[in-house]
């Protein structure tokens, strides 16, 4: 069983584009291990983005400080692009959404995290706030063969609620095992290695989850898959550990893709955000990359869609565009989303969007940080109020307080990120509760929790 591989993976491989060795406007032009064209052509400047990533952008080096110089397409299904998106959006969103007519189950391990870090606040009234946190939906991640297992716990607490209530649960869960994941990263390292059996330890992490799942089929599960993994075949193919995840990468997903639609979990493929699959050179990359292996994986009816912003920092709907956007018409998810969804075919086009911590915006120095970002807030709590069509909800994926990475630079897992002027300092290891940026995000929340 664990020899299954997809059939027309190769084929797959050889329609990805890699977004190398051309150095036109918007290309990529640097990066820690790329190996492409490092100059621009005329008008345009290599700009750094992040280690991992520069692009030839218009203009001089230093970005200025008026945003974009192109203007930002028509929105044409947003009810105002021009201010933060309000309790009452006018657009719905598409018939299908699966969010709808379901009571979202509350995540059991964050709602502990939450309960243990309201006792160490020092003011009662932002301890009080801290409280209602818990009772906010917040996706659950599977980020290890050991949390699998819990997963049928809470289905089965779900289903009862469900049965009590008369309305059916609804259970998010992030798929996040891949072998080498994250290749481009270093804080959030997992636990296979494509060189000690990861596929087929992945195919039977992915079957774990299937055989939790299935005597579950009153309750709804929605599934966001692998954050980061597509994106950086994207743009990061230059760097080496990517290159050589790519074909592992593919045949995990495409293999979560199927199994996960027999039990019939929703699934959001993950799409990084606007400052990343969002500029002008990389959409149609990323489009080609989502539509061929959809295609290849013989369009599982599962897929619903993609997410975007998972645990970033981007607003939906971006009052005025932040000075680290320049240069990149899509500043904000909106408009990230309505440039890349008329992209996709036959890729369904329909997304969810993270805000869990994007209340507090122009705070980073660059677009590419994002380590435990210093002075972020709780964003929009999860709605269906969306004011797109194209998007289903907004959702909380990263459970807030739970740490990016940290900030020791001789600790395992280290990410140069995460010492950086606008990380939060004193963060302890990826994945462990951080007091101190949970209390930041309580008292920052925008709208106020």
């Amino acid at each position: 069983m664990m020899k299954r591989t997809s059939a027309g993976l190769i084929t797959l491989v050889s329609l990805i584009p890699f977004v190398l060795g051309q150095a036109q406007e918007f290309a990529q032009c640097g990066g820690i291990g790329f190996t492409g064209a490092t100059t621009c052509v005329a008008g345009t400047t290599c700009q750094v983005l992040n280690p991992y990533f520069s692009q030839c952008l218009p203009g001089s080096s230093s970005a200025p400080s008026s945003g974009p110089t192109t203007t930002p397409p028509a929105n044409p299904t947003s009810s105002s692009h021009s201010s933060t998106p309000t309790s009452t959006p006018t657009t719905t969103p598409a018939a299908g959404n699966p969010f709808e007519g379901h009571n979202i189950f509350l995540s059991p391990p964050y709602a502990s995290e939450v309960a243990a870090a309201v006792p160490q606040f020092t003011n009662s009234a932002t301890a009080a706030l801290a409280a209602k946190v818990a009772d906010i939906p917040t996706f659950i991640w599977l980020d290890e063969v050991a949390k699998v297992p819990s997963l049928g716990t809470y289905l089965s607490a779900a289903s009862a609620q469900g049965k009590s209530s008369g309305t059916p649960s609804l259970v998010q869960i992030v798929v996040y095992d891949l072998p080498d994941r994250d290749c481009s990263a270093d804080a959030s390292n997992g636990e296979f290695t494509i060189a000690d059996n990861g596929q087929a330890n992945y195919f039977n992490y992915i079957d774990q989850i299937v055989a939790q799942i299935k005597p579950f089929p009153d309750v709804r599960v929605v599934a966001v898959i692998e954050p980061d993994s597509l994106a950086n075949l994207v743009t990061n193919l230059g760097v080496a550990e990517c290159a050589a995840a790519q074909t592992t990468y593919l045949a995990c997903i495409t293999y979560a893709m199927q199994q996960l639609t027999t039990v019939g979990v929703i699934q959001y493929l993950d799409a990084g955000h606007a400052g990343w699959l969002g500029w002008p050179a990389n959409l149609q990359p990323a489009a080609q990359l989502f539509n061929s292996l959809y295609t290849s994986a013989g369009s599982p009816s599962g897929v619903r869609g993609l997410a975007t912003n998972v645990a970033n920092y981007n607003a939906l709907v971006a009052a005025s565009p932040d000075p680290i956007t320049s240069g990149n018409p899509n500043f904000d998810e909106m408009l990230y989303i309505e440039a890349l969804a008329p992209l996709l075919d036959p890729f369904p086009a329909h997304f969810i969007v993270d805000q869990g911590r994007s209340g507090v915006q122009d705070i980073r120095s660059q677009w590419g940080d994002w380590c435990n970002v210093l002075g972020a807030g709780f964003g929009t709590q999860p709605t269906l109020n969306t004011g797109s069509s194209f998007i289903d909800s907004i959702v909380w994926v990263k459970p807030g307080g739970e740490c990016d990475g940290t900030s020791n630079s001789s600790a395992p897992r280290f990410d140069p990120h995460c010492a950086l002027s606008d990380a939060t300092p004193n963060a302890p290891q990826a994945g462990t509760w951080f007091q101190a940026y949970f209390e930041t995000l309580v008292e920052k929340a925008n709208p106020p929790i």
